[in-house]
């Protein structure tokens, strides 16, 4: 739906703390923004001013620094790294903004009156979205240093580098590595390996442990198991439907099968019996007890599980594959970025703040900070999971399916057509349907 610049300018004077709802992919993947349920925080601003020892030369200069990101220690985090650039830069203070979930309705305020911050996160749309207001990062010194699965994220086709990419996001599967061990389970590497060891979990467990957790109100993570596996089902494979998802002539009917097996792993009890109240926040506490053995996408919720377990583990893997003869997947690309403004007042300065940004030590300190690897080559991190992707690295990394092939607000059909299939009020063949009127109703606004 449109709606009016003043209508979105009103509805920014009232920001307040909200769930997450299917306008963003949640942090796990099944997330983000419209990314993988990470918690919201209330819209806050911070600088980071220079030391009193610091003598200024020439005018003031402040940068603002808009971020997706949403945990308060990354936050801090991150405004570390800017007071260390002001030490080096007294004449420039970062300011940084943390909107939260009102992140995208925001910029989009502020792309409509070409108005933007002096650097912002992309959060998954450097180049669809926000393309034409990013200076061009290419003869950045960093920018040859480029992961070769993040490179083409973010470079456009005519070679313009719209970002640094600080994390890189690999959404796949989390597993509690104790359940599998217990049951002798290999993590699957194909869906029929994964459902036969969700029956072998239910059955041995004598159903104490539920094989996948999902939440129908915070129903990002069901819409993006849809989100995820429409990858492994139509893009990965050698043989695609690419093209046809581009052009606008896929055939919604073969949707049906990816519907039919989410009711299926419901109606055979692998999915929690509370899926439509429970909620995202319901997770860390039940994984850490034993209680779920997996969770579709990044672990992103590892620190809320220690706070229950200590000595929990929880392991990472690629999604399956769907189709025969196809190999794993990530599906992923962008998660914290910083793209300059190209009509900023201080674009000189913002590039200079990337480039600090973008040190080998800093984005280390990114990298075990967010527990994501780095979006550059040869970044040391060590965290419980920096094994794990380093085993992984040469696994292929598709773009969020709904970030290329739908149009804009077809995220929020999966996840609200996805509740009302585990609801029961929805056929896997009307799911298909209302994906079919949505995306060619979207698609020609």
């Amino acid at each position: 739906m449109k709606k009016t610049f003043l209508s979105v300018a009103a509805m920014m004077l009232t920001v307040s703390v909200v769930f997450m709802g299917c306008s963003s992919r949640p942090s796990s993947g099944t997330s983000t923004t419209e990314s993988p349920a990470a918690a919201t925080t209330k819209p806050t601003t911070t600088t980071a001013a220079s030391t009193p020892d610091a003598k200024p030369s020439g005018d003031k200069i402040k940068l603002t620094v808009y971020s997706t990101i949403s945990e308060l220690p990354n936050q801090e985090m991150m405004k570390g790294i800017a007071a260390d650039f002001t030490k080096e830069n007294p004449n420039v203070a970062v300011e940084f903004q943390f909107p939260g979930a009102e992140y995208e309705n925001i910029l989009k305020v502020k792309m409509a009156a070409n108005d933007l911050p002096d650097v912002f996160d992309t959060h998954g749309w450097a180049i669809i979205r926000y393309g034409k207001y990013l200076a061009d990062l290419r003869n950045e010194p960093w920018a040859k240093d480029m992961t070769d699965t993040i490179k083409p994220v973010v470079t456009d086709k005519d070679g313009k580098v719209e970002a640094l990419v600080m994390s890189e996001a690999k959404d796949g599967i989390s597993y509690n590595a104790e359940i599998l061990e217990k049951y002798s389970i290999t993590p699957p590497k194909t869906f029929d390996e994964l459902m036969a060891a969700a029956e072998k979990i239910k059955s041995s467990s004598n159903g104490a442990v539920t094989p996948f957790f999902m939440s129908g109100v915070d129903n990002g993570m069901i819409g993006g198991f849809s989100d995820l596996y429409a990858t492994s089902m139509f893009i990965s494979p050698a043989t695609n439907d690419a093209k046809t998802l581009l052009d606008g002539t896929f055939d919604w009917n073969k949707w049906t099968p990816l519907a039919q097996k989410l009711q299926d792993m419901s109606k055979k009890g692998y999915i929690n019996k509370d899926v439509l109240t429970a909620k995202y926040s319901d997770m860390p506490q039940l994984f850490a007890q034993g209680k779920v053995a997996f969770v579709f996408g990044a672990p992103s919720f590892a620190d809320e599980v220690y706070k229950y377990n200590k000595a929990a583990k929880i392991g990472i893997a690629p999604l399956t594959s769907m189709v025969a003869g196809d190999s794993q997947s990530f599906s992923g690309g962008e998660r914290y970025t910083m793209g300059a403004w190209k009509d900023g007042k201080h674009l000189a300065e913002s590039k200079k703040l990337i480039a600090f940004f973008a040190k080998a030590d800093n984005m280390s300190k990114i990298a075990n900070a967010t527990k994501l690897p780095a979006g550059l080559k040869n970044i040391e991190s060590k965290h419980e999971f920096s094994e794990y992707y380093k085993q992984f690295e040469n696994i292929r990394v598709f773009p969020y399916f709904d970030r290329v092939y739908l149009p804009n607000g077809m995220w929020d059909v999966m996840c609200k057509t996805g509740v009302a299939l585990l609801a029961g009020t929805v056929s896997p063949q009307q799911f298909s349907d209302k994906m079919k009127s949505e995306y060619l109703r979207l698609r020609n606004q």
